[in-house]
């Protein structure tokens, strides 16, 4: 009697011929832009659709309010006598969010090439319902 080898469910490559766990943790590499690439050409793999999803959408977030903390930095400087304070203040709110955006970036790719799927608490429920939706 032959003894059959456990079939594994989650298939370990992708559309791209990479490894799932590196090409989950690629969608993480330049933000949103990669994101985005593999959304676009992985059809294979969930676990990199979802890491590409989630990086779409946190990356993205990120870049918008990094964007908005500028303008009212710009805005704030404008304000005689207490533009400088406010500016100083914009200024340490966006380098706080640059490093702790930077932590994270290094977190996320190395649970995605850990082989976990992670789930940031907005943008992996975003991703999660995108795809579900087809996206």
């Amino acid at each position: 009697m032959q003894h059959a080898e456990p079939v594994d469910p989650v298939p370990t490559s992708t559309s791209t011929g990479l490894d799932q766990n590196l090409a989950g943790a690629l969608t993480y590499l330049f933000g949103f832009i990669t994101g985005i690439i593999f959304l676009v050409i992985e059809k294979k793999s969930p676990f990199v659709r979802f890491h590409a999803a989630q990086s779409t959408f946190l990356w993205g977030l990120v870049f918008v309010v990094m964007i908005g903390i500028s303008i009212l930095s710009m805005i704030a400087s404008a304000i005689p006598a207490i533009g400088w304070i406010l500016g100083i203040l914009f200024f340490l709110l966006s380098l706080g969010l640059a490093f702790g955006s930077f932590i994270l970036w290094i977190f996320l790719m190395y649970k995605a090439y850990s082989g976990e799927e992670w789930e940031f608490p907005w943008a992996g429920r975003q991703a999660r319902q995108t795809l579900l939706k087809g996206g």
